[in-house]
């Protein structure tokens, strides 16, 4: 495998710009200028982009590609090639090819010449047809549902993974534009490339998955949603993370001096707990042991990461289905004063009063009170509670009537109507339908310097790990159950005596969503607290402290070097972000929700003694 010759030995610095679509425009200045890197990435792509790309794509066949990373080229492009920093980006979402000519124009602008490489191969729309065609259900991945035979996708994409951009930059791409590709997979192409790994240098590989998936989400890993924030200067703006990748597949995290946020063991910790369902990260070139990774500090806003084991990639890869699931709106009704309730009952009756079928006649149905008035109220802020009203159906007129409706309600309703913003339009939403399909189906196209060729998939040795992961044992670390059934003392306690805090005072948490699964992760900050958390952390207690996920399936893990335990609640977000009418569609308060449910723990554990005895 080619790979440079020059420093091919020494770490290969890789910058994100992006976490999102509609990340910080600046990001790819502040880290060309803010110090040395060798490769700029990001990650441009979501399930609810990908709907957004698709619906973009429909209107224009020339859209479909992620326009915010053209703009930041726009600013660095020039730069880039005078420092030979490499792009690698999969802002090309369902339209890499015409993304890549949106960069040669740039490149045109400037008088340079550009070397842009695509990577496609992702599209799999016809191998989803042919396979229902045959008798194939196309069983959605978490709840093995088949998909309905009447469904015709928007988009289909497979997510693929690093090769591709491995054999790009060998043959000397400045500038590296994919379609759907894993998340990780922009950094692990660049470091395989530079490092010269094979495809089953399976410990490195997977090192380097760890870090793209600590550094994909940008500030993520440098304080952005820290459950701790308040502990962290500069989070006015915070700065944007960098991997330093090894040979070894080992990788310190930092970010640029000067920069906000910080670096620490527990916002890698953080990060590392998002959106994953267990010890075994699958990815289509190695299957991650999340629970052999290590962290130690390693100087001021640096974390090691080290000691990743990794397993033989999968023989399937994920395949994401956009299907089109109707139209939605929603508004805001301010009530204002007393009487709460009954304005809120009175708002909803004139609603559904003016739409064909009422609440019926709609697919789905959010209704929500949010109480922030206060009896005797100081300020209008303190007089006022929100209810909000959303509705998804199939048929746009309905769903728009209802719209008409609330403004309708305007001058006839409650006292003191109003409401925070005008309601909405009608929108198309979509479901996210990943299932599993065979990887030898989706080889990988590169197209670069008038020539395209295919990179097949990842191969698997035989008797390797099944393709599909199991759920995870649940977590049921020995010792007694606390006597309460929500925390209390534990054999090992010093004293027995407990206190009632709020359990974010000992742990950290983070949250998000995996299609209609919430995933959540929690991380103790001492060996003490963590000895007591995974006595705490049990099924029954987790149902006891989460209500709403009665009567779902659980999926309890952990990972012990890094003091955390974890749980995936199948189905608490529906069929996810883009059809949900739920407040939280994404599953990102979720964490703190957990945090703020008061239970008892040994009086030893709490910082500063705060709490109340018992």
């Amino acid at each position: 495998m080619a790979h440079p010759s020059a420093g091919a030995g020494r770490p290969l610095r890789i910058a994100n710009v992006s976490g999102f679509y509609g990340d910080r425009l600046s990001a790819a200045r502040e880290m060309l200028d803010g110090g040395p890197v060798d490769v700029l990435t990001g990650d441009w792509l979501a399930e609810l982009t990908m709907s957004v790309l698709a619906r973009q794509r429909a209107r224009d066949p020339d859209a479909g590609y992620a326009t915010t990373f053209v703009d930041q080229l726009e600013d660095v492009l020039g730069d880039c090639l005078d420092r030979g920093v490499r792009i690698v980006s999969n802002a090309g979402g369902l339209n890499p090819h015409g993304c890549a000519a949106a960069v040669r124009r740039i490149g045109a602008r400037l008088g340079r010449e550009v070397r842009v490489a695509v990577i496609d191969g992702d599209d799999a729309t016809e191998a989803l047809a042919h396979a229902r065609a045959a008798g194939w259900a196309a069983p959605h991945l978490d709840t093995g549902e088949p998909l309905p035979s009447g469904a015709v996708p928007e988009a289909v994409n497979a997510y693929l993974g690093c090769r591709g951009i491995v054999e790009a930059l060998a043959a000397g791409a400045d500038v590296v534009i994919t379609g759907r590709v894993t998340d990780a997979a922009v950094v692990l192409g660049p470091a395989a490339w530079h490092h010269g790994w094979a495809r089953d240098d399976w410990d490195a590989l997977a090192g380097a998955v760890a870090a793209g998936h600590v550094i994909e989400c940008g500030a993520q890993a440098t304080g952005g949603n820290f459950a701790f924030f308040t502990e962290l200067a500069g989070m006015e703006r915070v700065g944007f993370p960098l991997a330093e990748v090894h040979a070894d597949g080992s990788a310190v995290i930092t970010k640029h001096p000067g920069t906000g946020g910080a670096v620490t063991v527990e916002t890698i910790t953080a990060q590392l707990l998002y959106e994953v369902g267990g010890p075994r990260y699958l990815t289509p070139d190695v299957v991650v042991r999340l629970d052999t990774v290590r962290l130690e500090p390693a100087g001021p806003d640096r974390v090691l990461l080290s000691g990743t084991r990794g397993e033989p990639a999968p023989g399937q890869v994920k395949v994401g289905a956009i299907v089109p699931a109707g139209w939605r709106t929603g508004t805001t009704f301010v009530l204002t004063g007393g009487e709460i309730e009954a304005k809120a009952a009175a708002a909803q009756a004139a609603l559904w009063a003016g739409v064909p079928g009422g609440r019926e006649g709609f697919d789905d149905v959010a209704v929500r009170l949010v109480r922030a008035d206060r009896p005797d109220p100081a300020s209008m802020t303190d007089a006022v509670a929100l209810l909000t009203v959303a509705v998804r159906g199939q048929d746009r007129d309905r769903v728009g009537r209802f719209a008409r409706t609330a403004v309708e309600t305007w001058l006839t309703g409650y006292p003191g109507l109003y409401f925070t913003g005008p309601p909405v339009s009608p929108s198309a939403c979509s479901v996210f339908w990943p299932v599993l399909m065979p990887a030898a189906d989706f080889p990988q196209r590169v197209t670069f310097d008038g020539r395209t060729w295919e990179v097949p998939a990842v191969r698997t040795p035989a008797g390797a790990e099944p393709e599909r992961a199991q759920p995870a044992a649940a977590a049921t670390p020995s010792g007694p159950a606390a006597p309460d059934g929500n925390g209390g003392a534990h054999a090992g306690d010093r004293s027995g005596e407990t206190t009632r805090v709020p359990l974010g005072t000992l742990v950290g948490a983070r949250s998000g969503d995996k299609g209609g699964n919430a995933t959540l992760g929690v991380w103790a900050r001492t060996d003490a607290t963590h000895a007591w958390l995974r006595r705490f952390w049990t099924e029954d207690r987790l149902r006891a402290l989460l209500p709403e996920a009665a009567g779902l399936e659980l999926r309890l893990w952990e990972l012990p070097h890094l003091r955390a335990v974890g749980a995936t609640i199948v189905g608490l977000l529906g069929k996810g972000v883009g059809v949900s009418l739920a407040l939280d569609s994404q599953g990102k308060g979720l964490a703190e929700y957990l945090r703020a449910k008061h239970v008892d723990v040994p009086v030893e554990l709490v910082p500063n003694g705060a709490g109340h005895g018992r």
